[in-house]
């Protein structure tokens, strides 16, 4: 299908059908704008707290959950301490974890 992200399998078919309809001129650009924000992840800012909680949610230790979104053990706990908050694709990968679980990375 394609490379997004979406908040389920039904939001993804709904989209692919919007997408064609959008191709087709059936539907603005404007309109497609707006249902891809509505069918995509939201990613919101996450506290050390949250990010500690999504790591023991998945029942994996700091090298584990660092070893599924490839980055280093040192920075997974710098982020569960609050010393440095993920943004970006981090962000992004923290809250499909958060959502769908840590098999959304694998």
């Amino acid at each position: 299908m394609n490379d997004k992200t979406y908040r389920s399998d039904a939001f993804e078919a709904v989209h692919d059908i919007a997408s064609e309809m959008a191709q087709r001129n059936l539907i603005s650009a404007e309109t497609m704008r707006e249902f891809d924000q509505s069918c995509l992840t939201t990613v919101v800012p996450l506290d050390a707290a949250e990010i500690r909680g999504i790591r023991r949610q998945a029942h994996v230790s700091q090298r584990v959950f660092a070893m599924h979104l490839n980055i280093t053990v040192s920075l997974v706990s710098q982020w569960e301490r609050g010393v440095k908050k993920p943004s970006g694709p981090a962000l992004k990968l923290l809250t499909l974890v958060k959502v769908r679980g840590l098999d959304a990375v694998r």
